[in-house]
């Protein structure tokens, strides 16, 4: 076999190797040593928010979650136009979480009297993935790129006409790199939203070499995405402002990137309460539907992509073991639904009647799932942004699981009463499962409440969006091209919060 070194592109990262080797062994030392919960730090936080709010603060330079701040929900002082660049739209079931968050972000901003105009690429889907997504939100969809990616000149082109339609623009929101960093460069009202940084993602990539089959090759994937974290470390100090969803993230940018403390804003994500909530007769249905029968002791959910980088051949694994040898699950007492698509559906219906695999589902239904179910597992091997179907199941009222990555235990799993977390192995998933079923029901249900009342301080499409339109209203007034004597919207608390 041939033996994999770093110098074996022909581009040559020879003079990274030795950071390579370094930013592993750190990734990894990190992995496995960081502890599994830090409520104590959380709570430190909040409590530290909630002082914050009796004096008066500039939230540029806050350095938690803005969630934490309490804004008020009273119209808007001022309305802003806002320009949204994201690479694609959602189209029902198959969005991915940038997707979703700007579908739910802007939506809400809409409905608060703001003009959202939307640059996405055109689809033979519909844009609007709702009516009132159609009807509050202006869309200007243009051709992809022959790659199939947003159009950057035709886009920036259309954004250029309606800048010069009635007043200019006040505030751009790139979703993730929706504008490129070279348009970027020099626009003070622009602010990056990131959904995942190269970074984050050797992590994820430590993790999936570390379970290779001893008859794989090793990826060269690594030495190509520690060039990609050098680059994104040169090119993301030309976006005037990053929010970062997760608490780790803003970490990383401020401490591994080096962006500006007052440029880093942290805005963890949020999904809309009004449709995701505890709902115990939809769950009975839902159930009933499937064929889960009543007297079921457990059921656990699983939910997304079913492919292999979000972990279900070890998930798969686990349940194989779980169903073999724990008593609870022999006895056919555990019910596993899986809603999602991909490759692992098939094998899931592999491991008997107990695994019920219900395909993609629409908000509404998913809703639903999330109201069957004792407790909520994600077992993805990606470390990357801040999984909305966490905050889903939290904000439904369920237990959650996930894996011991730095973005979960950091701003969703903070502590065991609200849920579980393993390590990425078959191990360790299999005995977190064995943990569950010994809990039982009424010490989920506990997890479960505890979830909730954590998701509705921090996660709701309300508490993200007051938090975003603030830091708007903010960058907003301190754009050049902007004249106005208004209050400074940057201080906190201002007398309508």
């Amino acid at each position: 076999m041939k033996r994999a070194h770093c110098g074996s592109n022909a581009i040559t990262f020879r003079r990274l190797c030795p950071f390579l080797l370094a930013i592993t062994i750190l990734s990894s030392f990190i992995f496995w040593s960081r502890p599994a919960s830090t409520p104590c730090n959380i709570d430190a936080a909040f409590a530290a928010a909630a002082a914050e709010q009796n004096r008066s603060l500039n939230i540029l330079a806050f350095s938690s979650a803005l969630n934490q701040l309490s804004f008020s929900v009273r119209p808007p002082p001022r309305l802003l136009k806002i320009a949204l660049f994201v690479k694609r739209w959602p189209q029902r079931n198959r969005a991915g979480g940038l997707e979703r968050h700007a579908l739910t972000l802007h939506l809400a901003l809409a409905r608060r009297g703001h003009e959202v105009h939307v640059f996405t690429t055109k689809s033979n889907a519909t844009l609007g993935d709702s009516a009132a997504a159609a009807s509050a939100l202006i869309f200007h969809p243009t051709d992809p790129s022959p790659a199939g990616f947003l159009n950057q000149a035709l886009a920036w082109e259309q954004f250029g006409i309606h800048n010069a339609t009635g007043r200019p623009f006040e505030v751009i929101h790139s979703e993730s790199v929706g504008v490129l960093h070279g348009r970027a460069r020099g626009l003070r009202n622009l602010a990056a939203s990131w959904h995942g940084i190269a970074y984050e993602t050797i992590h994820s990539d430590v993790v999936q070499d570390l379970l290779r089959g001893s008859s794989e090759p090793r990826s060269p994937i690594v030495a190509e995405r520690l060039a990609k974290v050098i680059e994104e470390v040169k090119f993301f100090p030309r976006y005037a402002h990053h929010v970062a969803t997760s608490d780790h993230v803003g970490d990383v940018l401020k401490r591994v990137y080096m962006i500006p403390e007052g440029r880093v804003h942290i805005i963890v994500n949020g999904v809309d309460e009004s449709v995701f909530g505890p709902d115990p007769k939809s769950g009975a249905e839902f159930k009933a539907k499937v064929g889960v029968p009543t007297g079921a002791k457990l059921v656990i959910g699983i939910a997304g992509r079913l492919v292999k980088d979000k972990g279900h051949p070890l998930m798969f694994e686990a349940l194989k073991k779980a169903f073999e040898e724990e008593e609870t699950f022999r006895k056919g007492d555990v019910f596993v639904l899986v809603a999602g698509d991909g490759p692992w559906g098939d094998r899931y219906r592999e491991l008997g009647r107990s695994v019920i695999v219900v395909g993609p589902l629409e908000q509404s239904e998913l809703a639903k799932f999330y109201n069957s179910l004792d407790v909520y597992m994600n077992p993805t091997l990606r470390a990357q942004g801040l999984d909305h179907t966490f905050i889903e199941a939290m904000i439904s009222g369920v237990a959650a699981a996930g894996t011991r990555f730095a973005s979960i235990t950091g701003s969703l799993i903070v502590g065991p009463e609200v849920g579980y977390t393993f390590l990425p192995t078959v191990e360790s998933l299999t005995a977190c499962l064995f943990r569950i079923a010994a809990d039982g029901k009424e010490v989920l249900a506990r997890k479960g409440e505890a979830a909730r009342n954590r998701a509705l301080r921090l996660h709701t499409a309300t508490k993200m969006s007051l938090a975003y339109e603030r830091l708007f209203l903010c960058i907003a007034k301190r754009a050049p091209a902007v004249k106005d004597d208004d209050d400074d919207y940057c201080k906190y608390p201002l007398p309508w919060d």
